[in-house]
């Protein structure tokens, strides 16, 4: 943004109390509605169980080409060369393993794959849950060598399923850690919940160009939403496992018997009958055209049907089995059951293992499966990044709420402390207050700081001695913050303030009618209440140095003791950048052309959301604006709103480019026509930076409402790009402006991030396209929304031009709120306003 000449609210305004506030009262109280509760409950889950969850993924993903890898490691093992001769039958096999190794065997697992080693299963010995396994020659029926590794993937399948627990509290504990990982899909999912959730590219696209937080953030949300239907699938499929219940009730609705039921009757290694099966192997190869897997499961006592278990060439997936019984002695077929005729429930409860595994869809599934497992670490990560940043940035928050408070009360002197107050718009009045406080009590004097921000004129009865720095804003106006303390004062009769002296160091803008207007008027009023002055009242025009050292030797006097020159270190130099690019934005427009200036400047200049930049004016011919012109307004630097920050690695502005009658400057202002016309590229700006507390970004996660017109969307682009790279998006954007076919400034990224969900709602309004509406009036008209957004503890930001806009946004939540509602809101810090 711009004005003719530096705006009295930035030039001599301050904002202590709003940062102050954002620090102490937006941290107090934290407004729990559901997004928040979901919030926490997903960081914390993220926190704690994201750990043992990364042990699980990595596992899971290790397990998942277990075959794969043991072939790799044991070539010739479970696989042989193919030769010409018959391979040996189940019954064949089973006699030459049992011959040799004098153990019961109590099933074979037979392959139709040529070269496919049958893999044979022993009965468990007496307190022995399952039997030894060994794989066999299938031509000659000799022993294969032990797999190598095989023990790793016993020990990384035990992890996985029970944490090397004891297997039942083992797998309580991974069904809990399912449950968590189920809440963090679901609750994520919930968070980034955009505003168009039909359009594929907010859930699924991922920005590269992001830096800092803001990369963690989108990568976590993006890369989860990837992956959100694998670890749905998981967590659901692995619950059955986990808990008896579970599984004992969806098998009880799939049809299928109880677990109990299922086992054998008998466990041990002891003799069973000797039972030929030749004849039921021959029998099922009659019956089970296009078998690929059979498993066999031999008698354990006369009479007794040989089992078999098969995997046709057309199933669906590894558990779409068929079974088979076929009585040994004749082969006769006693019992079939093709999976496509088992029941529904059964067939469902069947596809829990290969949706686990990822079987269900051949390779490409177990591929996802695999990628989802090792995203795990990668959330855990960047979720412990985003956690410690948060926290790295609120104790940041509190180390400012202990460095602005250090001065407040200094009680070891006795006797009544002097109030050391301050009325601040953009930080200077405060900073003075504090450099003061600090100056006195050095000086021996116990102070006590306030802001009147958050201060009852009635409190004043309470000292002999008041220092106060005023600043004003506006055409004479009290700053923000401090408007409530200026009414209650105004209101107050009598002289209840009789016995008070104060002094006042009131700060304005020359440039403005009503200088220093708020200091006088409050001056003015103390007096009117019994208070007398401790010295005149001193005027600061900007920076005056003069001034400044007079305000030095009047608390001099106050101490008794010498003071240090307040202020001297608040004259920052202009530094000297370069103008890179200019492009107009709204090109056709019936206002005043609107340029992005682009600026490169030194590689260490840093600031935050809301900062502002002063600039030195030069004439139309590159002279020097100083000392141009006998006016001291035309040689004011000009103060603009930024529209960037240091992660985009450059200084960017909007600015309005100012006409006005006359030869001078070819009728252009002198900044702006400076910054839009005749500057040439790469040409050097004297610029410096100024911090702007009261328009302070707020990185927590509170909702923002951002309000602005013409070039104000600078200080609002600058803070949502702040907030969308802190992963913040509970924010609103209204914006007014002439013509949509020729003002929709910045509308590519507007609409990115409303399409992202950055913005959860984005209104746009034009005075010039049909009925004249204007942002107040779209506010006024969302009244609802503004009280939904109010009450979950929303921080308004209005941005752009003071007459008609900031004073109708003004109107309208006075209307809504009340006066007292109102002050309310500027005492908690959520009213902001960077205005001209």
């Amino acid at each position: 943004m711009t004005t003719s000449s530096l705006p009295q609210l930035r030039a001599s305004a301050d904002d202590a109390p709003q940062t102050r506030q954002l620090a102490a009262p937006q941290q107090q109280r934290r407004y729990w509605n559901w997004k928040q509760v979901w919030f926490q409950l997903h960081w914390f889950i993220g926190i704690t169980a994201g750990t043992v969850l990364v042990i699980i993924g990595l596992s899971g993903a290790t397990l998942a080409f277990k075959d794969e890898l043991l072939d790799l490691m044991n070539p010739g093992v479970r696989h042989v060369a193919v030769e010409t001769r018959t391979p040996l039958t189940p019954a064949q096999l089973s006699n030459i393993a049992a011959a040799e190794h004098g153990q019961r065997v109590a099933s074979i697992t037979m392959y139709a794959e040529a070269g496919a080693a049958p893999r044979l299963f022993f009965a468990p010995k007496n307190g022995q849950r399952r039997g030894e396994s060994i794989y066999l020659h299938p031509y000659t029926g000799a022993t294969q060598p032990a797999l190598a590794g095989a023990e790793f993937f016993e020990w990384t399948e035990s992890l996985h399923r029970w944490l090397l627990l004891p297997r039942d509290p083992g797998r309580q504990v991974a069904g809990a850690l399912a449950l968590c990982l189920l809440g963090l899909a679901l609750s994520g999912l919930y968070l980034r919940w955009p505003r168009r959730p039909l359009d594929w590219r907010t859930w699924l696209t991922f920005d590269p160009a992001l830096k800092g937080r803001s990369f963690l953030w989108n990568l976590h949300a993006v890369a989860g939403t990837w992956c959100l239907v694998v670890y749905v699938a998981l967590t659901l499929t692995g619950i059955y496992w986990s808990y008896d219940v579970v599984r004992d009730n969806i098998d009880a609705w799939a049809g299928k018997p109880p677990r109990m039921a299922q086992a054998p009757a008998k466990k041990g290694g002891g003799k069973a009958p000797a039972v030929d099966i030749s004849l039921a192997w021959t029998s099922f190869q009659l019956h089970a055209a296009g078998w690929t897997l059979a498993s066999v499961r031999l008698p354990t006592r006369a009479g007794e049907a040989v089992q078999f278990t098969w995997l046709a060439s057309d199933a669906p997936h590894e558990r779409a089995r068929s079974r088979m019984s076929i009585a040994p002695a004749d082969g006769t077929l006693t019992e079939s059951e093709p999976y496509s005729q088992q029941a529904l429930g059964s067939r469902l409860v069947n596809i829990i293992y290969p949706l686990h595994m990822g079987t269900y869809f051949g390779l490409p599934g177990r591929i996802i499966v695999t990628v989802a497992s090792l995203g795990l670490p990668l959330f855990a990560i960047t979720g412990w990044m985003l956690y410690l940043g948060r926290r790295k940035a609120k104790r940041a928050v509190q180390a400012q709420r202990a460095m602005l408070g250090a001065g407040a009360a200094n009680k070891q002197n006795t006797g009544l402390p002097t109030l050391v107050a301050y009325a601040s718009q953009s930080g200077q009045a405060e900073r003075l207050a504090l450099e003061s406080a600090r100056a006195l009590q050095q000086a021996g004097v116990a102070v006590d700081v306030q802001s009147l921000d958050r201060f009852d004129p009635a409190q004043l009865r309470q000292y002999q001695r008041a220092l106060i720095v005023a600043s004003t804003f506006g055409e004479g106006e009290a700053p923000d913050g401090t408007r409530r303390f200026a009414r209650l004062l105004q209101a107050t009769t009598g002289t209840p303030l009789a016995g008070l002296e104060f002094g006042m160091l009131a700060l304005g803008d020359r440039h403005y009618s009503a200088f220093c207007g708020f200091g006088h008027a409050l001056a003015q009023q103390l007096h009117a209440l019994g208070a007398t002055s401790l010295f005149p009242l001193i005027e600061v025009d900007k920076h005056d140095p003069a001034a400044l050292a007079g305000w030095s030797t009047a608390l001099a006097r106050c101490s008794g003791s010498a003071i240090d020159a307040i202020g001297v270190q608040e004259e920052a130099s202009y530094a000297e950048w370069r103008l890179a690019r200019r492009v107009l934005l709204n090109p056709g427009s019936l206002g005043g052309e609107l340029h992005e200036i682009t600026l490169t400047g030194p590689a260490d200049a840093t600031w935050e959301a809301g900062a502002l930049a002063e600039i030195i004016p030069c004439n139309a011919d590159g002279s020097d604006g100083e000392g141009s012109h006998p006016d001291s307004a035309h040689h004011a630097p000009r103060s603009y709103s930024l529209a960037s920050l240091p992660s985009d690695g450059e200084l960017q502005l909007l600015v309005r480019q100012e006409r006005h009658a006359g030869e001078e400057n070819q009728g252009h202002g002198l900044a702006s026509g400076w910054l839009t016309r005749f500057a040439p590229l790469g040409s050097p700006i004297r610029l410096r930076l100024q911090a702007n507390p009261a328009f302070a970004p707020a990185l927590v996660d509170v909702p923002c409402i951002y309000i602005g017109n013409g070039s104000g969307l600078a200080g609002l682009r600058a803070h949502l790009r702040a907030r969308q790279r802190a992963g913040l998006a509970r924010n609103w954007l209204l914006f007014g402006e002439r013509q949509q076919a020729f003002d929709s400034v910045c509308g590519a990224e507007l609409q990115g991030w409303l399409d992202t969900g950055h913005l959860a709602r984005l209104d746009k309004v034009f005075s010039r396209d049909g009925e004249r509406q204007y942002v107040q009036d779209r506010l006024r008209a969302s009244a609802n929304e503004l009280r939904e957004w109010l009450a979950q503890g929303a921080i308004v930001y209005v941005c752009g031009s003071l007459q008609g806009m900031a004073t109708g946004i003004d109107a309208v939540l006075q209307e809504l709120l009340g006066q007292e509602g109102l002050d309310a809101l500027l005492a908690a810090g959520r009213y902001r306003r960077d205005v001209y």
